[in-house]
């Protein structure tokens, strides 16, 4: 569980370089001994190329990347624009239909383990491409043998380890966040996450 954890951080220390969201960071008015950190990241000791991306783009690009449950993050802070600045709300907007779905087959063998039978045994059709993808499952209509019509939704294969992982992380940025700024203590960010965790978990 602690390698888990640890490879988690790493992958997610990649992306925050990657869409450089260190830069979005000490943009914030911090205090002196935490803007001084920028001198000590070995990454910030080498020219960087600009990116030619929104500070928008760059966050959503980034959660994007960090998978379904910082996507399904960022489409609930994309609802709250009292506390986001717009062009960070519309572009994390774009977070609403933009998850790809996960292989139909995958989906179907996943079905059949938790019924513990065949589909063809339980529906008289399925629909092997989904109606919907989300961040955390997606939908495929299908129709019963008793002839209702149906949608089957399947969480995402290998979510649910990483699920405890990326909210302690949240919440440890969250209380930084807090501690360190003014600004974020206005935003709550810690009763955001724990109000996620709820969302999540339900």
């Amino acid at each position: 569980m602690k390698l888990l954890a640890v490879r988690r951080l790493f992958r997610i220390q990649r992306v925050v370089i990657r869409y450089r969201l260190d830069d979005l960071l000490f943009a914030l008015p911090l205090p002196w001994f935490l803007l001084a950190v920028r001198y000590v990241l070995p990454w910030r000791w080498f020219p960087r190329k600009p990116l030619e991306l929104s500070r928008g783009a760059r966050l959503r690009l980034a959660l994007q990347d960090l998978g379904p449950i910082f996507i399904k993050f960022g489409q609930i802070l994309s609802t709250r624009r009292d506390l986001l600045p717009e062009d960070i709300a519309d572009e994390l907007m774009l977070l609403q239909d933009r998850v790809p779905p996960f292989d139909s087959q995958q989906s179907m063998t996943l079905i059949e383990e938790q019924l513990g039978k065949k589909i063809s045994e339980v529906f008289s059709r399925f629909d092997v491409d989904p109606l919907a993808s989300a961040s955390v499952a997606q939908v495929h209509a299908a129709q019963l043998k008793t002839g209702e019509e149906v949608v089957v939704k399947v969480i995402r294969p290998g979510l649910k380890p990483i699920i405890g992982q990326d909210l302690a992380w949240l919440f440890i940025l969250a209380r930084a966040a807090e501690r360190f700024s003014a600004d974020a203590r206005l935003l709550h960010p810690v009763d955001v996450v724990a109000d996620y965790e709820k969302t999540i978990y339900d």
